[in-house]
């Protein structure tokens, strides 16, 4: 039998269905899957969803004390600028995957399409596993640098305060709150709410620099930011001390496939979601870029900064450079406030891709955590498991603050890690050439070209070992255990970077996150204890090997795959599954 989900939802009352609608439906139909949440983002919405998303500037000010510490000033700009590209690299595979095939699910489906028949099941269910936990590692890391800067804000109007860890996590437990308020009480209000962050959040990137600039008594020199490097972690060459502070300045660009996951909620997902993505990429690189440098010339003396009172190297440097207290509250909480709604943002996304993984039966309770409310077309169980998951991971900062730095790590590794396997698979059918040219039809193809292959843009039988368990049409399907499961041919989607071009980048983009994952296992100084270890290796590790463990142990009979709709399934019996160029 075939998937059972949710009725499909149109667009919001009052609102013609597009011509947009009804493709972006049909796409959505050739991987197998009928539209049951609303389309509620345009591109617009979706580039200012991408853009608040990533809010690199106030990233930067969160982190830039890791790169500060560990390549000091010239590490932090020259580190900024290669992973600013070296990730827009990252980003433009990405993209072409979302183009290739828009959906919800994301790295998990994509690894699905291009593994090896003999290994999709469990590649992509480890992936889909790992994905799904750094998003909820991610709410959990937002949202407790959102209650702790509430902290950082009060200690810098009292120092005196004897703030405790517990009171952080429940500063955080009310911003998880307001997270569920805005995803499951006002939904529609998402899109318009994310225009009104993007524009807060291009004003106070303008508001804090200028500021900063004006204000600050005692600018710092072009070579004590540009040419002054230092090596606080006590490494034997200042080379590897850059690598190990890269990562900060890595972090800042973490999630921006945060739009994938929202592929059935935007409109024309396979041109908009590559251009909201890149787009994003170049706005916040141009402004983090901006603020990362201008930080740096009103930092003062760094040993000051490395150890800050208020736990924020960045609320800091305002109390020491603004001449009135109250200024510097109001700037720290503007940084606060589009901190929050990130984490509102991100919510949001680790809720679809959970949705998304449990309709393909990938998690226990799949049943529950796929259900969509019709009145809402929100799957309001997976927000709720989703934050509640992230409030329990926030308890660890109550027994260790660097303890749940192996949280944060998790949002590293595990993110880079479902990156590169389906970006490394796709390497290997663009050098093989398997993938058709843009609207390439079914019949246009050999046998031999779609024989055992997955491609996209029609559903494609693959020969199972044992014979289907029932009769359907033969050219759409795998039938295995009486599921039907998707296998969708390659042919690039609407946006994708041409030949020679594609192939380079697509070497360079995975070479790179070989060396990002590589350092991300590294910890901050040379001399290690217990307290200084980094554990993301052991919790992303942990993972991976748990999900394997569980597919054998149970989840092996339960997930078969991307699933075929029920609705979908029918029409395509009928014949009414067209592509739609």
């Amino acid at each position: 039998m075939a998937s059972k989900h949710a009725e499909p939802m149109g667009p919001e009352p009052g609102v013609e269905r597009k011509a947009s609608s009804v493709n972006d439906d049909a796409t959505l139909a050739l991987l197998g899957k009928k539209p049951v949440l609303r389309r509620r983002f345009s591109f617009f919405t979706m580039f200012g969803f991408a853009v608040c998303e990533l809010i690199t500037w106030e990233t930067v000010l969160a982190l830039f004390g890791q790169a500060l510490a560990n390549g000091g000033p010239s590490g932090a700009v020259y580190g900024f600028i290669i992973s600013w590209f070296s990730t827009m690299s990252v980003y433009t595979v990405i993209s072409e995957l979302a183009s290739l095939a828009p959906i919800a699910g994301g790295q998990y489906y994509w690894v699905y399409m291009l593994a090896p028949v003999k290994y999709k099941r469990i590649t992509s269910y480890i992936v889909g596993w790992l994905t799904s936990l750094a998003w909820i590692a991610t709410v959990a890391t937002e949202t407790l640098f959102a209650g702790t800067m509430i902290q950082g804000i009060m200690l810098m109007d009292n120092p005196d305060r004897d703030l405790k860890l517990w009171q952080g996590t429940l500063f955080t437990w009310a911003v998880i709150l307001g997270c569920i308020f805005v995803n499951v009480v006002i939904p529609n209000w998402l899109p318009r709410f994310e225009i009104f962050i993007l524009v807060f959040h291009i004003a106070g990137f303008f508001a804090i620099l200028v500021t900063l600039l004006v204000v600050t008594p005692n600018l710092g020199t072009n070579a004590s930011v540009w040419l002054t490097g230092s090596n606080g972690g006590g490494w034997p060459t200042q080379g590897v001390s850059y690598c190990v502070g890269f990562l900060g300045n890595v972090a800042t660009f973490v999630g921006a496939d945060a739009s994938v996951h929202l592929a059935e909620e935007v409109s024309n997902a396979a041109l908009n979601i590559p251009r909201a993505i890149l787009g994003a990429m170049l706005v916040n690189g141009l402004v983090g870029l901006a603020m990362i440098v201008t930080i740096l010339y009103c930092l003062g003396d760094p040993s000051k900064v490395l150890e800050p009172v208020t736990g924020f190297a960045f609320m800091d440097v305002f109390k020491n450079n603004i001449p009135n207290l109250a200024g510097a509250t109001v700037m720290a909480a503007v940084v606060l406030c589009l901190t929050w709604a990130c984490a509102i943002g991100i919510t949001t996304t680790a809720s679809r891709m959970t949705w998304s993984f449990a309709r393909d039966r990938g998690f226990p309770f799949s049943r529950f955590l796929s259900k969509v409310y019709p009145g809402t077309a929100i799957p309001m169980n997976a927000v709720f498991v989703v934050t509640g998951l992230a409030a329990l991971l926030t308890l660890i900062y109550v027994g260790s603050s660097v303890a749940f730095n192996d949280v944060v790590s998790l949002t590293i590794t595990g993110f880079y890690g479902s990156y590169f396997l389906p970006s490394a698979l796709l390497l290997y059918h663009r050098l093989k050439g398997s993938i058709l040219p843009h609207g390439s039809e079914v019949d246009s193809a050999s046998p031999a070209e779609v024989t055992n292959e997955v491609k996209h843009g029609h559903l494609q039988q693959e020969t199972p070992k044992e014979p289907p368990s029932y009769e359907a049409s033969p050219d759409q399907a795998v039938h295995t255990e009486n599921v039907a499961v998707v296998n969708v041919r390659l042919v690039w989607g609407p946006w994708h970077v041409p030949g020679i071009l594609g192939t380079i980048n697509n070497i360079y983009a995975c070479c790179y996150m070989v060396f990002v994952i590589f350092w991300s296992v590294w910890p901050p100084t040379a001399k290690v204890d217990a307290s200084s270890m980094n554990y993301s290796v052991v919790v992303t590790g942990g993972v991976m090997i748990l999900s394997t463990i569980w597919f054998f142990v149970r989840g092996k009979r339960e997930y078969k795959g991307p699933l075929i709709d029920e609705e979908v399934a029918s029409k395509m019996r009928a014949g009414s599954v067209v592509a739609v160029s």
